[in-house]
């Protein structure tokens, strides 16, 4: 009877307290939402099982869990806290970037800088509501819509905040057909949804090949301490257009992100443990990464009104909230968003152009954010 009992106090239902209960139904919510609902599959499925790993109780000491030395776990977890998978994430995203939109149509590069006005509004906000510098910087660039560059910056500024910041920027990211749309229509008139973009020019094979030797350049020597980052996507992007190394290319586009992706996924979920995650700070840091998410998707939008005043060519401003680099998402939502008004209207390859410089934007504010604050 004693061996039973003692048997009964060692198993996680003994062990469990409300806080477990809380975030197994967050992590339920998550492979829901991925499962049935088809929010960011690739996102959610590995986030919300590792919150259903990691909010399993037990014993401590045993070198389970993934804040204990030794464990399993927490070596996975080496990944996220070194910044290598966010790196391995970034060099496979690379493999899958098209700049040709971009590159015919340069100036559609402004919005993806504008739509990073969210940072650094919520910068200041997290400092006004007692938030430490390290710990505001790495609040503010959820704005970004970057999973990986937000767990990238916060594992190098504010290691003990990375469970909180990575589920409030992976949850916006899914939530992007939720958040995004009423934004857009909000800011924009029928009129101005209703604005088609004329046909893009054909980009040589020349230009591909040049503008990730010159982005990583011109990038990295703004602001050195983004090279984890852009160094590893441009020379993805490099491995693609190159035409002389699509062995590696297709890994990297492939097996090497999805590796990472799984592990950064699962891992990031598993730190989420309810008597670490549950705190007034990762409220605190939820409601403010909504903010910036929005802000973000607004400033885009409005800086593209603005440029409309000042050019012939008319932009249609529902490209501006494809300037955060959630994508594809934001892309595909603006597309939508914009075959509603009219079916004809094809703003797809536009908006990934945004979607594609904003990518860039978010890791350079990731990057100036580091040497400031490092």
């Amino acid at each position: 009877m004693e061996m039973l009992i003692q048997f009964l106090t060692n198993t996680g239902y003994y062990l469990a307290d409300y806080r477990h209960v809380i975030m197994l139904a967050v992590g339920m919510i998550f492979v829901y939402l991925g499962t049935a609902k088809k929010y960011e599959p690739l996102l959610l499925v590995p986030i919300g099982f590792g919150i259903l790993i990691g909010n399993v109780p037990f014993f401590k000491g045993f070198g389970l869990g993934i804040y204990e030395p030794n464990s399993v776990l927490h070596y996975l977890y080496f990944g996220v806290t070194t910044g290598c998978y966010p790196s391995i994430v970034f060099l496979g995203l690379g493999a899958m970037t098209d700049f040709s939109s971009l590159l015919a149509r340069p100036k559609l590069m402004l919005l993806g800088a504008a739509a990073q006005m969210g940072i650094f509004f919520t910068l200041l906000s997290a400092l006004a509501l007692g938030f430490l510098p390290k710990e505001a910087a790495s609040i503010a660039i959820i704005g970004g819509a970057d999973g990986p560059t937000s767990i990238f910056l916060t594992a190098k500024l504010a290691p003990h905040l990375i469970g909180p910041v990575a589920i409030a920027a992976y949850s916006y990211m899914a939530l992007i057909p939720v958040i995004q749309p009423p934004i857009m229509r909000l800011l924009t008139t029928r009129k101005e949804r209703l604005i088609h973009m004329s046909e893009l020019r054909e980009v040589s094979k020349r230009e591909r090949i040049i503008f990730p030797v010159v982005g990583v350049i011109l990038c990295c020597f703004l602001a050195p301490a983004s090279i984890p980052l852009l160094g590893t996507f441009f020379f993805g992007n490099f491995l693609k257009e190159c035409g002389v190394a699509e062995r590696l290319a297709q890994t990297a586009r492939t097996a090497i992100i999805d590796t990472a992706t799984i592990f950064l996924g699962l891992t990031v979920g598993a730190s989420t443990q309810g008597d670490v995650f549950l705190t007034p700070k990762s409220v605190g840091i939820f409601c403010l990464g909504a903010i910036a998410f929005s802000i973000a998707t607004a400033s885009g939008i409005i800086f593209a009104k603005i440029m409309n005043l000042f050019i012939k060519d008319k932009i249609n401003p529902l490209l501006g909230a494809a300037g955060v680099s959630a994508v594809p998402g934001s892309a595909r939502e603006v597309h939508l968003v914009g075959q509603k008004e009219d079916p004809t209207n094809y703003l797809l390859m536009h908006a990934m152009a945004c979607n594609s410089s904003g990518v860039i934007g978010s890791a350079i504010c990731a990057g100036i954010l580091w040497s400031f604050l490092l």
